[in-house]
Formats: structure tokens, C-alpha cells, sequence
């Protein structure tokens, strides 16, 4: 286990290099994000063991997310608690090279298309997720789920952002992320329980609509790296549960009464967290694996049986266990993880006592 200690500051999200096996981004909040400033920080990760800073950079705002580019091996994205979206490059000192300013609310993710290199989206507290082009200062277009739509807008998409029509949606928008197997999928979840599949090249954008976790919030989605129709979802209610968005029924919610708005049944459900599960993310080398963080300060690793194709290891079948590891050496909030691209097995964490650990995850 290797660490690094972001002094003064909480950390919010972490993010492996997609271009260099030692480089690690950390997104980190002044006061827990509550009040002051953010830092950028750029570890990097040393032969000996050492995890050493290579530069940071100070924002107005408290960081809530961070994203590399995939197109440059040194452009870092982050998004921060005034809405605004920074595009650093880490060769430079001091400030963004570009800064996008459309949402209304804490930005609270931001991803980068992994396979049309050319675009990232945001998901923000004001409602709305935005595509945008690194190369443009305006977003590209702004996705509001229908739930939130007003009579007056034409369905899921709408051109213009909320700032500019003066529509304030009431869902928090949690998290969105592009599907690895397509250019134009993302999904998103949100406050209202409600899990959106989005096609935006489709003149209605708005694929998929059900709602996840019984009515509470959900804070986190990632599509499974390997099966292009599986996503992974967690909550507020403790849980994280595994969809395959070929099973999702067709279901009008404003039609149905309020007691019946429990939505489908998930292909398979982990249950082990005490609090809040803040982050979820498939491995980028097994199917069938997981990892999580939670309020509960702890991060764990888990082992999806219902992928018929990794059922059996080292040629034996495992029989119900699903929990594979659990990593607690938090001493407050785990608010964010991420896998290794490099070295298989390995995460990285972060959380509100400052600290980023790295381990061995499988």
C-alpha cells in the first residue's frame, strides 16, 4: 500500500493516466467542499515506492471530479462547485488553458468519451447533462430528462442551457458516463432515483428511463468494460446493483402510482456497505469485477457471478462469494476510487481525511 497526504485538502475523486502507468489526478475541496477553495494535484508514482507531487494547481472552488483527456497525455479536466468545467494542461503553471461556464449549479462529474475522443460530458446539481468539444467555449448540446421537462420544452433534449431559458429542473444530476463500447451512449443517474440511457445522436435522445433504487438517491453508474449492455449502479440506500439494459421494460413512470414506482429488478445486487455508496466502477481488466466506496469509510472489491463467462476461476466455480476484499483504511469519508490501467489489480482511493491511498485490490 502506498499513500499521499493532500494537506488541507478533502479529496473528492482520483483518476489514473490513461497515457502514463504512474501518474495518478486528485480532485480535492478546501472544508469538505462546504466553503473556499479546490486544488488539482498530479502524483506520480516513484520505482522506489515513493508517491511524489509533480505540480497543482488552486481553484476558486472546491473540485468535485476529474477527468484526463484522451487526447493529450497532459490535459487534466476538472469540474468544481460554481459550475464552472477547467482544462488544464499539466506542463503549464498555475491556470486552466480553457474554462467552460454554462451550468448553474455544482458540476458534480465530468467524463471523457473513451471512444469519440473529441467530446467529454458534465453532470450538474442544476439538472442537466452537457456534451461538450474541449476545442468550443459552448456546450455542444444539454440533456434534461423528462421528468424534469416543462411543458413548454420539446421532449428530453433541449439546445440551450438553463441559464438561458430560465428552467431550473429539481433532479440532481449525480454522474454521467460514456458507454467504452459506443460513441454516443451515456448513461446518467440522479437524485430522483431515476437511471437514463442516452443515444444523442438520436432525435430523442432519452433511450432509457427506470428507476433504480426504489425512489432513493443514486450517486454513481459505470458501464462494464466488457459487456456493452451491462451497467453497475449505487445508492443512498446502501447498495450497488448490476442492470443489463436488455432486460429494462418499457415503462411509462408518469402513469404509474406513487406506491408503484419501484422499477425492474436488477440481474444481481451487492449488499455489504453500512452507509451511502458514493462511487462504483467496473475493472478495465476482469468482467466481473468491481470496486466501491462508501460513507462508511471503507472501499471493497466485488465478484459479479451472474457474467456466465468469469463464473469459474483457476477452474473452480465460486460458490456465493460475492465480497472479494474490503479496505478500510479510511478514517473518514471514502469518496472516490479508481482502477489501475496499468498494473492489473491495483486501485487508488481517496476520501475527506486528506488522504489518497494506493493497494492491491485483486
Amino acid at each position: 500500500m502506498l499513500q499521499y497526504r493532500t494537506t488541507g485538502y478533502n479529496g473528492y475523486a482520483c483518476k489514473y493516466s490513461p497515457f502514463y502507468d504512474n501518474k495518478l489526478a486528485v480532485a480535492t475541496a478546501a472544508n469538505y467542499g462546504l466553503v473556499g477553495n479546490g486544488k488539482l494535484v498530479i502524483l506520480s508514482i516513484q520505482d522506489n515506492g515513493m508517491v511524489v507531487q509533480d505540480t497543482e494547481f488552486e481553484t476558486q472552488d472546491g473540485l468535485f471530479d476529474v477527468a484526463w483527456s484522451e487526447i493529450h497525455e497532459n490535459q487534466v479536466l476538472t469540474c468544481a462547485g460554481d459550475g464552472s468545467i477547467s482544462l488544464f494542461d499539466i506542463s503549464l503553471q498555475r491556470f486552466p488553458i480553457q474554462r467552460y461556464q454554462e451550468h448553474t449549479r455544482e458540476v458534480f462529474s465530468v467524463y471523457w468519451n473513451m471512444v469519440d475522443k473529441g467530446i467529454f460530458c458534465s453532470s450538474s446539481w442544476d439538472g442537466t447533462i452537457k456534451v461538450w468539444s474541449p476545442n468550443r467555449q459552448q456546450s455542444m448540446l444539454t440533456l434534461v430528462s423528462s421528468t424534469d421537462s416543462s411543458p413548454s420544452v420539446d421532449g428530453p433534449f433541449v439546445p440551450l442551457s438553463t441559464k438561458q431559458t430560465g428552467k431550473h429542473p429539481t433532479d440532481c444530476m449525480y454522474q454521467a458516463t460514456f458507454s467504452p463500447h459506443s460513441p454516443s451512449q451515456l448513461v446518467s443517474v440522479s437524485s430522483s432515483s431515476h437511471c437514463h440511457v442516452w443515444d444523442i445522436r438520436a432525435p430523442q435522445p432519452l433511450q432509457i428511463d427506470f428507476i433504480a433504487h426504489n425512489g432513493m438517491e443514486v450517486l454513481s453508474c459505470d458501464y462494464n468494460k466488457y459487456r456493452p449492455t451491462v451497467i453497475a449502479t449505487a445508492s443512498v440506500d446502501k447498495s450497488i446493483k448490476v442492470w443489463d439494459l436488455r432486460m429494462i421494460p418499457n415503462v411509462q413512470h408518469h402513469v404509474l402510482g406513487t406506491a408503484n414506482k419501484t422499477g425492474p429488478s436488477p440481474v444481481n445486487r451487492f449488499i455489504g456497505h453500512d452507509f451511502a455508496v458514493r462511487k462504483v466502477s467496473w475493472s478495465p481488466h476482469y468482467s466481473d469485477t468491481l470496486l466501491s466506496c462508501s460513507y462508511d469509510m471503507t472501499c471493497r472489491v466485488w465478484k459479479d457471478q451472474t457474467d456466465n463467462s468469469a463464473r469459474f476461476m483457476n477452474n473452480r466455480l465460486w460458490h456465493g462469494r460475492s465480497l472479494l476484499k474490503t479496505f478500510d483504511k479510511h478514517r473518514e469519508f471514502a469518496i472516490g476510487c479508481d482502477w489501475s490501467l496499468w498494473g492489473s489489480g491495483f486501485a487508488a482511493s481517496v476520501g475527506w481525511d486528506e488522504m489518497c491511498y494506493i493497494w492491491k485490490a485483486v
